[in-house]
C-alpha cells in the first residue's frame, strides 16, 4: 500500500486457517469488500459486494465478531491502536503496557496526514444515505432521534427503543443494533445496519451509539467513519 510496513493477520476461524495450511504459505490477501462501503458480515453479502469479480467464495457462517480486526502499530513505542476492533484496547494495555489510539479513530483526518494502514485512509463503512450519530445517555438520544428525525428517515437504534420509533411512524424503515447493554451483540450488527438502508429510498440515517468502553470503541468508530464524523452530543 505504499508503505514500509506489512500487517500480519493472525485468524482464528477454522475454515480460513485450514485454507493457510492447505496454500503451505503465506497468504496475501486484501479485505474483502470494496473501499468506501460497509463490510460484509455473511457470504449474501460478500456475493452482493463481489460477483463477477472474483472466483469464489468459502462460507464459514456469520462473522462471530462482526467489525474488523484490530490493528496495532508495533514499529514504535508506546505501540499505537490505528483501528479498533475485536481485541479491545483494554485487552491490549493488560498485555503491552501503555498504549496510544490514533488520532484518526476518533477524528477525521487532517489535510495532508498520511494514514499508518490502509484501513484508515478511506471513508469506510459509509451507506449511500449520509448518516448522523447521535452519542449520550440512550434514552436521551432515542428521544433526540425521535424529535428531529423526517418520518422517512431511517434509524438505527436499540433493541429497547424499536418500538418507540415503529410506532409513531409505522413505515420508517428501521435497524436494531442490539440490546443497549450487550456491545458484543450491537458489533455483530452494524454493518447488517448499514447496508440494509442501501436497499430502501431513505434520503438520511441516524444512528443511536454506544460508549466507548471495551468493544464500543470499535463500534463508535465505525459509525463516526460511516457519518463522516458527523456527531451530536446529547
Amino acid at each position: 500500500a505504499g508503505l514500509d510496513t506489512v500487517g500480519m493477520r493472525c485468524p482464528a476461524h477454522p475454515l480460513c486457517r485450514a485454507v493457510i495450511a492447505a496454500a503451505g504459505v503465506p497468504v496475501a490477501a486484501p479485505s474483502g469488500n470494496p473501499s468506501g462501503r460497509p463490510s460484509p458480515t455473511n457470504a449474501a453479502d460478500m456475493l452482493e459486494d463481489m460477483e463477477g469479480k472474483i472466483d469464489g467464495i468459502l462460507d464459514g457462517g456469520p462473522c462471530s465478531v462482526g467489525v474488523e480486526s484490530t490493528i496495532v502499530d508495533l514499529t514504535c513505542d508506546p505501540p499505537r491502536l490505528l483501528r479498533p476492533g475485536g481485541v479491545t484496547l483494554e485487552q491490549l494495555t493488560a498485555v503491552l503496557g501503555e498504549v496510544e489510539v490514533d488520532p484518526a479513530v476518533t477524528r477525521l483526518r487532517g489535510a495532508g496526514e498520511r494514514p499508518r494502514a490502509p484501513g484508515m485512509k478511506y471513508r469506510h463503512y459509509a451507506p449511500k444515505a449520509p448518516v448522523t450519530v447521535v452519542a449520550g445517555e440512550p434514552s436521551k438520544s432515542a428521544g433526540y432521534i425521535l424529535d428531529h428525525a423526517a418520518p422517512e428517515d431511517g434509524v438505527i437504534c436499540f433493541d429497547e427503543f424499536l418500538p418507540l420509533f415503529t410506532k409513531r411512524h409505522e413505515m420508517r424503515p428501521v435497524m436494531n443494533l442490539g440490546p443497549s447493554g450487550d456491545k458484543e451483540e450491537q458489533a455483530r450488527h452494524i454493518f447488517d445496519a448499514l447496508r440494509s438502508f442501501d436497499h430502501t429510498a431513505v434520503k438520511a440515517i441516524w444512528a443511536q451509539c454506544p460508549d466507548a468502553a471495551g468493544i464500543g470503541l470499535a463500534i463508535v468508530n465505525r459509525l463516526n467513519k460511516a457519518a463522516g464524523f458527523h456527531i451530536i452530543e446529547v
